[in-house]
This record gives structure tokens, C-alpha cells and sequence, in this order.
């Protein structure tokens, strides 16, 4: 082959290169419209992890991410069609277009960043310390000569090491289940534990009048979304940042959390 064919066919080579990837951005880039054309977004979200996702008492769903997705779902002027996800399913689903977003108290990190994209954050994820409604507790110091339950090697059990004062009677135990158990039946007057462990616990026990007393950790949640789907990215994007400033997150998060959403990264 000449030296002035291969040129050619180089040349021509990397025109069609550069052809197939503009047209791949172009479909990459119909994500949105495709949503806006359907007329229809499908949601996975948690219907049995309260407070972020579960089944009401007129058997919705609702929570945190349910009212996050419905929301996304509002602005965009579609229906939203919810459908329950796991840890374990809800990027699979994805990757496999069983739906469009995973709105599921989702967390960031450099794995899952391999195989998906993610949204600025929309929720706070935290361990905190919960106790009786009608408890005034503005500080750590003010759990002193109290008693309090929390599960052994957690990220709340090393954090009260350094952050509670040494007259707080710490009772440890095995699990989650355990540790909410010795709260709920008054073996303690405090507990530290997840979020989504305590909520789920007090969902099923209404009548023991508890609340969010102490942060001890946050952790924020994310939307997940196909990699290279960035119109559907961008479009996300913007109405969670609206919703940080006109307070419609914070609403969320002081209605199904009981606390701020703080300041939430990007």
C-alpha cells in the first residue's frame, strides 16, 4: 500500500471515528427526550427503609426519596412510575434501563462512580443520637449521667469515645435490633444509631414519642444515573439545586427526618 493510501485511509479512518462518536453523544443526549416524550420517568425507590422509603398507612409509598422522586417527576411535567429497588438490584437496574433513576438513599463512592453518574446530593444520610421528645439535649455534655444504647464496633460507638462526656453510661450490644430493642423497652434513655435503623424502629412502635437529639455523623445521599446520560443529568441537577434554595429539600428532610438538611455537597 502507498504511503498516500494509507494517509488516506488513516484520514478516513478517524473521520468515521469521530463521525460514530458524535453520533453517540447524540444519543447520549436524548435521554431527557426520551423521558419527555413518554411522558413518564421511571423511579426505583426503598419502600421498606423508613424514613427514606415506605409503605404509608394508605399503602403508598412515601418518605424522603419517594416525595424527592415525585418531585423530579413534577418539574419534569411527567408521571412518575415508582418501582421498588434494594441495595443489592437497584444498579443492576439501572444498567439495565428498568429504570431511569435510583432515587434510594444511595451513597457516593469511587466504586459505584466507576459503573454509574451521580447528582448533586438531595438528602442527608446521618447517625445520630435519639431520645424522648420532651428531653432537652442542645450538646454532647448534656448526655451526662444518662444512659444511652449503641451497637459495638460501629461508626457511632467509636465516634461517642471522643465526643460524650465520661459520665454517660454506654451499654453496648450486638446488632441493631438489639440495641433498638433496649431503647424501645426504656433499658436506656438514649440510643445511637442510623437514621434509617431508628425510623424504621419508631414506624412500627408510634407510640414511643422519639426524636432526633444529636448528630453524630452525615453521610449525604445521591441520585444514581446511566453513565453518559448527561442531558438527564444536567436537567436533574437543576431542579435539586432549586429545591435546596427555595427550602422544598429542607422541607423533606425536617418533615421525614426531623432535623435541617444541613449543608449538603455537590
Amino acid at each position: 500500500m502507498s504511503l498516500s493510501l494509507r494517509t488516506f485511509t488513516a484520514s478516513t479512518a478517524a473521520a468515521l471515528a469521530l463521525i460514530v462518536s458524535a453520533n453517540a453523544t447524540a444519543q447520549e443526549d436524548k435521554s431527557l427526550q426520551r423521558i419527555l416524550d413518554k411522558k413518564a420517568i421511571t423511579l426505583g425507590i426503598p419502600t421498606d427503609y423508613p424514613p427514606y422509603g415506605f409503605m404509608g398507612p394508605d399503602f403508598k409509598p412515601t418518605g424522603v426519596d419517594v416525595a424527592t422522586a415525585q418531585l423530579i417527576a413534577d418539574k419534569l411535567g411527567v408521571k412518575a412510575e415508582f418501582v421498588p429497588v434494594s441495595t443489592p438490584n437497584r444498579i443492576p437496574y439501572l444498567q439495565a434501563k428498568k429504570i431511569d433513576l435510583i432515587v434510594s438513599a444511595l451513597g457516593k463512592n469511587e466504586e459505584r462512580a466507576k459503573v454509574i453518574d451521580f447528582t448533586t446530593s438531595y438528602a442527608p444520610f446521618f447517625q445520630a443520637v435519639f431520645g424522648p421528645k420532651d428531653a432537652v439535649i442542645k450538646g454532647f455534655d448534656d448526655l451526662g449521667g444518662k444512659t444511652l444504647a449503641v451497637t459495638r464496633g460501629t461508626i457511632q460507638d467509636d465516634a461517642l469515645q471522643q465526643l460524650a462526656p465520661k459520665t454517660l453510661k454506654i451499654q453496648r450490644f450486638e446488632d441493631d435490633n438489639a440495641t433498638m430493642a433496649a431503647f424501645m423497652t426504656q433499658q436506656t434513655q438514649f440510643v445511637a444509631v442510623g437514621a434509617a435503623v431508628a425510623g424504621a424502629a419508631l414506624a412500627k412502635n408510634p407510640k414511643v414519642q422519639a426524636e432526633y437529639k444529636l448528630l453524630i455523623k452525615d453521610s449525604p445521599n445521591y441520585i444514581g444515573v446511566r453513565k453518559g446520560e448527561t442531558a438527564l443529568l444536567n436537567k436533574v441537577n437543576t431542579i435539586l439545586h432549586t429545591a435546596k434554595q427555595d427550602g422544598t429539600l429542607n422541607s423533606y428532610a425536617k418533615k421525614w427526618l426531623g432535623r435541617d438538611m444541613g449543608n449538603l455537597p455537590d
